[in-house]
C-alpha cells in the first residue's frame, strides 16, 4: 500500500509539471497519458482520487504570465 501511495504522489506532481510547463491541449493529452497508465497500478480508490485531482487541475486556467512564457518560448 506504501509503494501505492509514492505511484499516487508521483502522479499528482507530473500533473502538476505538466500543468506549469505545456499549453492546455498538451496538458490535456499528458492528463489522459498518466490516469491510462495510473489505472493499471493504482487501486480504485488511489485512481479516482488522482482522476479527481486531474479533472480539476484541467478546470484551472493557466496564469497569463505562466501562459506567455510558455509561448514566447
Amino acid at each position: 500500500m506504501y509503494l501505492n501511495s509514492q505511484i499516487l504522489q508521483a502522479c499528482k506532481e507530473l500533473v502538476d509539471d505538466a500543468k506549469m510547463s505545456c499549453t492546455e491541449l498538451v496538458f490535456k493529452e499528458i492528463c489522459l497519458d498518466i490516469l491510462h497508465k495510473a489505472g493499471h497500478v493504482l487501486t480504485e480508490r488511489q485512481f479516482k482520487e488522482l482522476t479527481a485531482y486531474a479533472a480539476e487541475r484541467m478546470k484551472e486556467k493557466v496564469p497569463f504570465e505562466t501562459a506567455r512564457e510558455l509561448v514566447v518560448f
